[in-house]
């Protein structure tokens, strides 16, 4: 049966036919308003209609960036979309007037579902995904079957306290994992570098136009694949902290693999090795116990809508 993946966005969607292989055998895409739900809800029902006049549809899997309904058929809260309470899966089937198998799954838990089912974590049972973008996502699979919780808001690694008193997150606590270990950190920790050491930072400084807030990580994984020393650092900060950050929540879950996904995974091995690094030197009993790989996402940007719609199968 074919399903279709819609992978949510705070600006856009992306949308694809895809088929019980994990292939995806059609994309288009729509872009929205954040603050308009209603637009969202529309977009998706357009990107149906196109989608199914070539493909017959029997599910439809909706990635969303927030909490997700224990039943899987909303939104309880999204910080970057009008979504507070909001019946997506129920709007939407208003909307497409069919009658189809339409569920609603966080958007990192449909990235990591994807890698266990046909990417990097296909041949283990036990695996702990990482999104690393602008903020920090996760989802874990044990025994094979995805972790939702009791609320469905499982696997929120994002939001572990690691640094009691330490920088403000968005969720309205301090110290969170993701304000170490994400883009925005690797941001904000290279802005700050230009202020603090202006000769080292020079060439990441250039890269941005000279603009200290146009600096974007691809500015720095760009300036340490060219061998800049402060590039190299900021990574390494960041892939320590990925490491030391998966190494608590091994101690609870116990992955055979951790899986790098998003936009920072791109730097490889600047990261992976300081990660692994970090790994291991905060790992319980090592020495006495197998260890978890840690690896880079194979599925790309196509994660979401592959892992939406395979789930909408389920």
């Amino acid at each position: 049966m074919h399903a279709i993946g819609v992978d949510i966005g705070g600006t856009k969607i992306a949308a694809g036919v895809v088929d019980d292989e994990g292939r995806i055998l059609a994309k288009t895409r729509r872009d929205t308003e954040p603050d308009d739900a209603a637009s969202i809800d529309a977009a998706i029902a357009d990107v149906y209609a196109e989608l199914s006049a070539q493909h017959k549809i029997g599910a439809i899997g909706l990635a969303a960036a927030g909490f997700v309904a224990a039943d899987r058929s909303g939104v309880l809260f999204a910080p970057n979309i009008a979504w507070r309470d909001y019946p997506l899966r129920d709007r939407v089937a208003a909307l497409i007037d069919e009658r189809l198998e339409i569920v609603v799954e966080n958007d990192a838990n449909a990235a990591g579902w994807a890698e266990f089912r046909y990417g990097a974590a296909r041949e283990v049972e036990d695996m702990l995904t990482l999104t690393i973008g602008t903020g920090l996502g996760g989802a874990i699979v044990s025994h094979g079957q995805l972790v939702r919780g009791f609320a469905g808001v499982a696997a929120e690694v994002g939001h572990m306290r690691v640094v009691p008193g330490g920088h403000y997150c968005g969720c309205g606590h301090e110290g969170c994992w993701e304000q170490y270990a994400s883009g925005s950190a690797l941001v904000r920790d290279a802005q700050a570098a230009v202020v603090a050491y202006p000769d080292r930072a020079a060439r990441i400084l250039e890269l941005a136009g000279g603009e200290v807030d146009k600096i974007i990580g691809p500015h720095v994984t760009a300036a340490a694949e060219e061998g800049d020393a402060l590039a190299i650092d900021l990574l390494a900060e960041l892939g320590r902290w990925i490491g030391e950050g998966a190494a608590s929540v091994a101690a609870l879950l116990d992955p055979a693999m951790v899986v790098i996904g998003g936009g920072v995974a791109a730097a490889g091995d600047l990261l992976l090795t300081p990660a692994r690094k970090g790994f291991a030197d905060q790992l319980s009993a090592r020495g006495h116990r197998p260890e978890a790989e840690i690896v880079v996402a194979a599925m790309g940007n196509d994660a979401g809508i592959v892992g939406a719609a395979d789930l909408a199968r389920i």
